[in-house]
């Protein structure tokens, strides 16, 4: 492999230079579209729905934002040098950013994925050279933390682990960039947020800046609602491995969603608005039809979630050919 590209963790270039240099893969993570929802929904006629279109990122996914972060502070701080391999546990998302991410700077990458991530999903970290380890798909990611923590304990010289649960870098970057990106976008009407709970890192982020901007926005979490559940991503953290970055202090309200009216939920996007999106997607626009329904009548709101990614991992899944 090539010698890691050196990569400043705060570049110091102007923005006339940056310009005339062109834009990085990286400079294009983040900035993502809000796209208003036209016509699911429409029995909330007060209520105005919109949704961060996260697939715009160059991996595909809300994670390329938290796996910069996590690696320009590896960087920053000397954790991640030539020589390390970059290792985590992840259900795809975060590791297909990593392997992206560490590509285009000359790292490898190991990565802890249960069975049960999609075929897509496997395809495409493969694609970026990264090395996998597949873990029991019914021990879901908890059973990959467990293993890359055993793997890192072995030879802890060899690995630069970042811990998507537990490092604060990945909620900072929601702090730093979706909160006010969704602040800007609305021009402050934002009137609620809501977002599924997976390291949490975009729910703790945003909602701590959207806070701070303004106090009486809603925050809203939402989890699967049993432990077995579709919806790649989210934790059902009564259940599951509570990541440490998690404040559960944070939620104004927090609420469960159904795997199998996300599924319905997903075609409905697709045939009524023109939007391939994810379970998990649908899972986090079903929840903010759960709020619009609990709000006063005639009461305006304005309801902001995160689109995670795309169908386009997805598109195997069986509920595609249910009625």
């Amino acid at each position: 492999m090539a010698s890691p590209r050196h990569f400043d963790a705060t570049p110091n270039e102007s923005a006339a230079q940056q310009d005339r240099a062109g834009e990085s893969l990286l400079d294009r993570i983040g900035n993502t579209p809000l796209v208003r929802l036209e016509r699911v929904g429409y029995e909330f006629p007060d209520v105005e729905f919109s949704a961060k279109a996260e697939w715009f990122n160059p991996g595909g996914s809300v994670k390329d934002r938290p796996a910069l972060s996590m690696i320009q502070a590896g960087l920053a701080s000397g954790a991640l040098h030539p020589g390390k391999t970059l290792i985590d546990a992840t259900s795809g998302n975060t590791g297909i950013a990593y392997a992206m991410i560490a590509a285009a700077l000359g790292y490898p990458v190991k990565l802890c994925l249960p069975d049960s991530a999609s075929p897509e999903r496997k395809r495409i970290l493969t694609a970026y050279g990264a090395g996998l380890v597949i873990t029991p798909g019914d021990e879901g990611t908890d059973g990959a933390i467990r293993r890359v923590q055993k793997i890192v304990a072995a030879d802890p010289e060899k690995y630069f682990y970042p811990d998507q649960y537990s490092n604060p870098a990945n909620w900072q970057a929601h702090y730093r960039t979706t909160a006010n990106e969704i602040w800007e976008q609305t021009s402050g009407r934002i009137t609620h947020f809501v977002a599924g709970l997976g390291t949490s890192g975009t729910f703790v982020g945003t909602t701590k800046r959207l806070k701070e901007l303004n106090p009486e926005i809603r925050c809203v979490s939402l989890q699967p609602d049993a432990s077995f559940h579709g919806l790649e991503g989210w934790k059902h953290m009564e259940t599951a491995i509570r990541p440490a970055i998690y404040d559960d202090k944070l939620a104004d309200e927090n609420r469960s969603v159904s795997t199998e009216e996300s599924y319905r939920l997903v075609k409905r996007l697709a045939r009524e608005e023109g939007l391939l999106v994810s379970p998990s997607a649908a899972a986090a626009l079903l929840g903010c039809f759960q709020v619009a329904a609990r709000l006063p009548k005639n009461e305006h709101a304005v309801i902001v979630t995160v689109f995670a990614d795309s169908a386009s991992k997805y598109l195997n899944e069986r509920f595609w050919d249910e009625d």
